[in-house]
């Protein structure tokens, strides 16, 4: 295959798109190769880790049907270290590649396109949105961070997506904090829920952009695809029953009052400072009017925060893990948080003030 006086950035973008997924450990050689292919008109570039398969399309003309893989790594480093208004002609042929940029040239091997593995796509489709771009962003923010990370209830590695009517979902949690957040979709679905993988959810928030270019969502019978810009994601789905959310969701706790996110999350984040570095636990002392913060270690250090709050009610001494609380406050972007309590037993419940859109449940710990 052959590119001839292309500049440096258009063969760049399309394989930092795709080579985010390449594993560095992986147990077919080839799947530290990204697969270059020429057809209708333009330059095809696949990366896949046998779950996850993404596809950027470059406006790169050449001849049809030629292609070759070649190390996703090793070409993105290299295209990365031209000066950025470098032109390129690559030339493909037999086993090597060669890469030539003015006075530098360089020879990388390449394997035969024939031995790629792909990711064929499911036939039966079952539904398909379509939303914008910074929609789906800040919807897998607001969630992604619950999620667990090599939990052996390999479904909570992942985070739940519900289509149901007018609205999408997203679900996270590890056990211990629950993040669920809903945003209005154009259009009428039938309920359906998928677990996406937790990798698949990352690569998402990193490709997805901040603006309203559509993203469409093709739901198929064990996998889901994401179409956006020249961009085409295919994930395998979990599978798996996802825990029952609503039951775990606290109704009726009383202790409830509005505190400054930002002020909050400064005192959470000094506290923290001088937290058990194990077991990272912060109790939360509430009276009237005041809610006090306060940390210690094993080295018998102590950080005690106050802040006035706009609470009448009964006194609370409760625990919590304080890295579950900073997380919701960094990854919520209102400015009021509301925190809701039962006991010292019962899970605590944040919100955003004027808004059913959003819950964050964190259970308790003993301190």
């Amino acid at each position: 295959m052959q590119l001839k006086q292309v500049a440096r950035d258009s063969l760049l973008k399309p394989l930092q798109a795709v080579a985010g997924i390449v594993e560095r450990r992986h147990t077919l050689p080839i799947l530290a190769n990204v697969l270059l292919e020429q057809k209708d008109g333009h330059l095809h570039v696949t990366a896949t880790d046998l779950e996850m398969q993404i596809t950027a399309v470059a406006d790169l003309p050449g001849k049809d049907g030629q292609s070759t893989t070649v190390g996703a790594r090793k070409l993105q480093d290299l295209l990365r270290a031209l000066p950025d208004d470098a032109t390129l002609n690559v030339e493909a042929a037999g086993n090597r590649m060669t890469v030539r940029a003015g006075r530098s040239r360089f020879n990388l091997q390449t394997l035969t396109a024939t031995d790629y593995p792909r990711i064929s796509l499911g036939q039966e489709q079952l539904q398909t949105l379509s939303l914008p771009q910074k929609d789906l962003r800040s919807l897998f923010k607001l969630a992604e961070f619950a999620m667990a990370q090599q939990d052996i209830r390999y479904y909570l590695n992942g985070m739940l997506l519900v289509v149901d009517k007018n609205s999408l979902q997203a679900v996270a949690t590890d056990g211990h904090r629950l993040s669920w957040a809903s945003i209005a979709v154009a259009g009428e679905y039938t309920r359906q829920e998928v677990i996406l993988p937790r990798k698949t959810v990352l690569e998402l928030s990193k490709l997805l952009t901040d603006t309203d270019d559509p993203v469409t969502l093709d739901i198929l019978a064990n996998q889901v695809r994401f179409r956006f810009g020249s961009v085409e994601l295919v994930s395998k789905v979990v599978d798996g029953k996802f825990p029952d959310y609503n039951r775990v969701i606290p109704t009726g706790h009383t202790k409830t009052f509005a505190v400054d996110r930002p002020t909050l999350l400064a005192a959470l984040q000094r506290a923290a400072i001088l937290s058990n570095e194990k077991f990272r636990g912060v109790r939360l002392v509430l009276a009237d009017g005041e809610l006090k913060i306060i940390c210690t270690n094993s080295e018998q250090e102590e950080a005690e925060e106050q802040l006035e709050v706009p609470y009448k009610g009964d006194g609370l001494d409760i625990g919590f893990n304080i890295t579950y609380l900073l997380d919701v406050l960094q990854n919520i972007g209102s400015d009021t948080v509301e925190l809701s309590f039962g006991d010292a037993n019962s899970s605590a419940l944040v919100t955003m003030p004027g808004r059913d859109d959003y819950k964050y449940v964190v259970m308790p710990m003993r301190i």
